[in-house]
């Protein structure tokens, strides 16, 4: 009973874990990455796929992405998609590949990047303490309906709090990992 207590917290907490790492690789931080718009919506077709399904993303150069779309009629709409993003980026259309130039990153736009990393670092480890509340509340549940004893209560709490602190401390390098890489030049 306890184990699955702490599976199912570790689960989640593990959830949150891969929830920010997808969202801190959206963040543009100078160099060219993939991930900045292999999520990216694009409508063909009447329905919106991602754009990792409708082209291969590439990296030729540091600060250039190569969008090679499998189908050429989809050229436009990939465009289209791009434009209407927050990204923040023109692209360039030579009629088989679509090249997106990453311009430098301002200071200001850094500083910026990286109070947003803060605030998702931070959204991120609340979403860890909640799950280790939830988990604690079922621990004091079973408790006070006598399934499992106080020893094994505290010794349950103790192991939770040791997972919460893991995953906190996760959250936290990937957090200044990102805040370091935003404010390289």
């Amino acid at each position: 009973m306890i184990n699955d207590v702490l599976r199912d917290a570790e689960s989640r907490m593990k959830g949150a874990i891969t929830s920010l790492k997808e969202d801190l690789a959206g963040f543009r931080t100078g160099r060219a990455n993939p991930q900045l718009v292999e999520k990216l919506m694009v409508e063909m077709y009447g329905v919106e796929m991602p754009l990792q399904q409708l082209a291969a993303i590439s990296v030729p150069e540091p600060q250039q992405l190569a969008i090679r779309p499998y189908d050429l009629k989809s050229i436009s709409a990939i465009e289209r998609a791009i434009l209407k993003s927050d990204l923040g980026l023109t692209p360039n259309n030579d009629g088989k590949i679509i090249r997106l130039n990453l311009p430098a990153l301002t200071e200001e736009r850094r500083r910026d990047l990286v109070r947003l990393v803060g605030k998702r670092v931070e959204e991120a480890k609340v979403a860890v303490r909640n799950v280790r509340r939830d988990a604690l509340n079922d621990l004091r549940d079973m408790k006070d309906e006598k399934m499992i004893s106080e020893d094994a209560f505290y010794q349950a709490q103790d192991d939770l709090q040791k997972l919460t602190d893991k995953y906190v401390e996760q959250i936290e390098e990937m957090g200044q990992d990102k805040e370091a890489e935003i404010m390289e030049l």
